[in-house]
């Protein structure tokens, strides 16, 4: 499926669709949800946050991996996608590997459609134009349709981006 490029808020926006919701971020393997959007991931579920530390203790998630997380009413699902560890730059690499081991999965959780954020920009992020042509690779080879919101708008529809 194509990968979309939207701008929006990716948590009001995903109400609009049928349970199961998904969601995915780039994730600090040692288990840290302080920076970034991984923030409002923790306070929107601390469950999820909680349920990540302890799988990153002791260096179960490793880059590349992806830890999947269903809320108790399976309405929504987060795949936290293992991208660096403390300030090590990610590298594209492991971002490819990260999207294609999500959307496998995602496939098998029955999963028709993840809504990310704009992967890879934080401090010393991945080059914007590799992460792009990465996702939409992703998208092209999986039957998960990838829903990329490269702007914060708070709004309750997303509108394309330029």
């Amino acid at each position: 499926m194509p990968t979309t490029f939207v701008k929006g808020d990716l948590f009001e926006e995903a109400k609009m669709v049928p349970p199961p919701r998904a969601f995915a971020f780039a994730a600090d393997c040692s288990g840290a949800m302080d920076r970034g959007i991984a923030v409002a991931f923790k306070k929107r579920w601390p469950a999820l946050a909680d349920a990540y530390r302890a799988r990153a203790e002791g260096g179960k998630m490793q880059l590349g991996d992806v830890f999947m997380w269903r809320d108790g009413d399976g309405e929504h699902v987060v795949y936290a996608l293992g991208m660096q560890r403390g300030d090590k730059k990610p590298k594209v690499s492991t971002l490819a590997r990260a999207l294609e081991t999500m959307v496998a999965r995602a496939s098998d959780d029955g999963v028709s459609r993840i809504a990310l954020p704009r992967i890879g920009a934080g401090k010393g992020g991945i080059d914007r134009v590799r992460v792009k042509r990465v996702l939409t690779e992703a998208g092209e080879r999986s039957p998960v349709s990838l829903v990329v919101f490269e702007q914060f708008i708070r709004s309750s529809e997303p509108s394309p981006s330029a």
